[in-house]
């Protein structure tokens, strides 16, 4: 979800602005997503780094954040019409006890649902949750007494990154918004020869169906091709 302070100087409106429309964008988004029956969102609302910008710039952004969560888990009646589960993914107590707190009741409000899942990155970087999957697989070799190292396998790895502990399926399509071309981090090992990657230039707060349809009918085709031999 990149590109939200970009579009605030474009509009000569403060950051806050630009942070605040993203965040109300990843509703509408969802609902685009929900209705094109796409049944894995996983968005980065926030990276890790990001904690070295300003300080406020960064208190805005988590109040901001806690706001959304809460209003993202107060919409039951279209998440559960969905089927929706939200999981947060990445350092948690980097955020304050209220952004915490807001998490897990909106984690706990949708623990029932299985259908779709809506993962929200933050703070999250894909160094970290490869790090710490490497970690989680080391040390059940130990615990387990498989000192050889035939555990520590691409897909024991695999099956210990964040994303794949919330369930999510392998990733097909990966999009970035704001007009950089580069990953920065964001579901780097996810990222594989059968991923989709769009750069585009559309800033976050904008991104929306017409943005979003090309991108999916170009995945559909290419499927199709692929089935077709």
């Amino acid at each position: 979800m990149d590109g939200n302070r970009r579009y605030a100087r474009r509009l000569g409106k403060q950051g806050k602005e630009g942070h605040l429309h993203g965040l109300k964008n990843l509703l509408r988004v969802l609902e685009l997503c929900l209705r094109l029956r796409i049944h894995c969102v996983t968005v980065y609302a926030f990276a890790i780094e990001n904690f070295n910008r300003p300080k406020e710039e960064v208190d805005t952004i988590m109040d901001l954040a806690e706001e959304r969560l809460v209003e993202i888990a107060q919409r039951g009646e279209l998440l559960d019409k969905h089927g929706v589960r939200v999981n947060v993914l990445g350092r948690r107590e980097l955020l304050s006890k209220s952004t915490q707190a807001a998490i897990e009741k909106a984690e706990k409000m949708t623990r029932h649902n299985n259908a779709t899942i809506l993962n929200i990155c933050a703070p999250y970087a894909s160094q970290d949750e490869i790090t710490t999957a490497v970690e989680s697989v080391i040390r059940e070799a130990i615990d387990t007494g498989n000192l050889d190292g035939s555990t520590i396998t691409q897909d024991s790895i695999d099956s210990h990154l964040s994303t794949s502990l919330a369930g999510s399926p392998p990733l097909d399509i990966f999009v970035r918004t704001g007009g950089d071309k580069r990953l920065s981090g964001f579901l780097t090992w996810q990222c594989c020869e059968h991923t989709q990657i769009h750069m585009v230039d559309t800033p976050w707060p904008e991104f929306g169906l017409f943005d979003l349809v090309p991108i999916i009918l170009e995945y559909q085709l290419k499927v199709w091709y692929e089935k077709r031999g």
